[in-house]
């Protein structure tokens, strides 16, 4: 008889619970603060002559929606970075990944504005993998290899480069950077569900890629020589893991721009809720990464009401202490 694993059921109850109350809370919030009672009456038994239900579902429901599929994406981003190169501190905003997305969107805007939007997250998907290829290239060139050290100061340097092009490029257009200024800075205003819609295919590809591959991840944070002796191709095995990572960052980035330190920071807190095992970590950090951004989007949205704070700020705010602490732990 299989062992029955309490710790990871009790961790999945207390996900579960709290994602549903992270997203009632998102959907109540707002100019006009409404029940939980009346959020479940909008969503169970939606009325369309109702004012109240027809700002939840037409409003506020979409940005809920674009908040978790990119909170899970981000989060699964990390989790499967932070496994296969056995870097603590990977995350696709680190490694460039999400300053490099966010520059090619740029361009791909400034050139055919709102004509190919369904094309979007193709082209945050070649600058995120354009990013990634060159972080890895220049961290393993260095003495050492691609140590966790070396790939963030490659990410550094790289994330520093691309923004200056992102700032010189606005310079020349400055008609796309006042539409994508608040964009740039990481933001669900204006989340659609159009707009999901062209992304979700992405989301799902990803997701499913990184869940169906989740067993071989844990072999692989143990080290190349296990993860070869058990019969894994790592070089492929790498390169399929990259792809799940690199369509996940591009259709967030696409959905919400360059939204920082969700990556780094979910993948922690799903460790100690369910402990090493990557088949637990992935889907966990689905829905706890889902939940973390409807709480950072909700915060941004209540806390200066009724103006809005921009949602990467906060990500920013609440992941750079953790990020500072990781760094002063893990890396020697």
């Amino acid at each position: 008889m299989p062992k029955i694993n309490i710790r990871l059921i009790v961790s999945l109850c207390v996900i579960t619970v709290g994602f549903t109350l992270t997203l009632f809370w998102h959907l109540s919030i707002g100019t006009q603060s409404v029940s939980f009672s009346e959020v479940f009456q909008a969503l169970a038994a939606y009325d369309e002559n109702n004012f109240t239900h027809l700002i939840i579902r037409e409003l506020r429901l979409p940005r809920a929606l674009v908040a978790a599929a990119v909170g899970a994406s981000l989060a699964v981003s990390g989790a499967v970075m932070q496994g296969v190169t056995r870097n603590p501190l990977a995350d696709p905003s680190l490694l460039g990944m999400m300053s490099g997305g966010a520059l090619t969107v740029v361009i791909f805007m400034s050139f055919f504005g709102q004509m190919f939007l369904v094309w979007l997250p193709v082209a945050a998907a070649i600058g995120a993998a354009m990013s990634a290829i060159i972080v890895w290239t220049i961290a393993s060139r260095t003495r050492g290899g691609a140590s966790p050290l070396s790939l963030i100061l490659a990410g550094s340097a790289y994330t520093a480069f691309t923004v200056a092009l992102l700032s010189l490029f606005n310079l020349f257009d400055e008609r796309t950077f006042e539409q994508m200024r608040v964009w740039l800075v990481g933001s669900l205003v204006g989340s659609n569900l159009e707009s999901l819609v062209w992304c979700l295919p992405w989301i799902v590809l990803g997701l499913v890629g990184a869940i169906l591959l989740s067993p071989t991840i844990t072999a692989m944070s143990m080290g190349e020589h296990i993860a070869t002796g058990l019969g894994i191709n790592v070089n492929r095995r790498r390169w399929q893991l990259l792809v799940c990572v690199v369509v996940l960052t591009a259709a967030s980035v696409a959905l919400a721009g360059p939204l920082g330190f969700i990556g780094l920071v979910i993948p922690h807190v799903v460790r100690i809720l369910v402990g090493a095992d990557y088949r637990a970590i992935i889907p966990c950090s689905i829905v706890v990464g889902a939940g973390y951004l409807l709480v950072v989007d909700s915060l941004a949205r209540y806390l200066i009401q009724p103006q809005e704070i921009a949602t990467g700020l906060i990500t920013v705010l609440l992941g750079t202490p953790l990020f500072v602490l990781l760094v002063k732990v893990k890396v020697r």
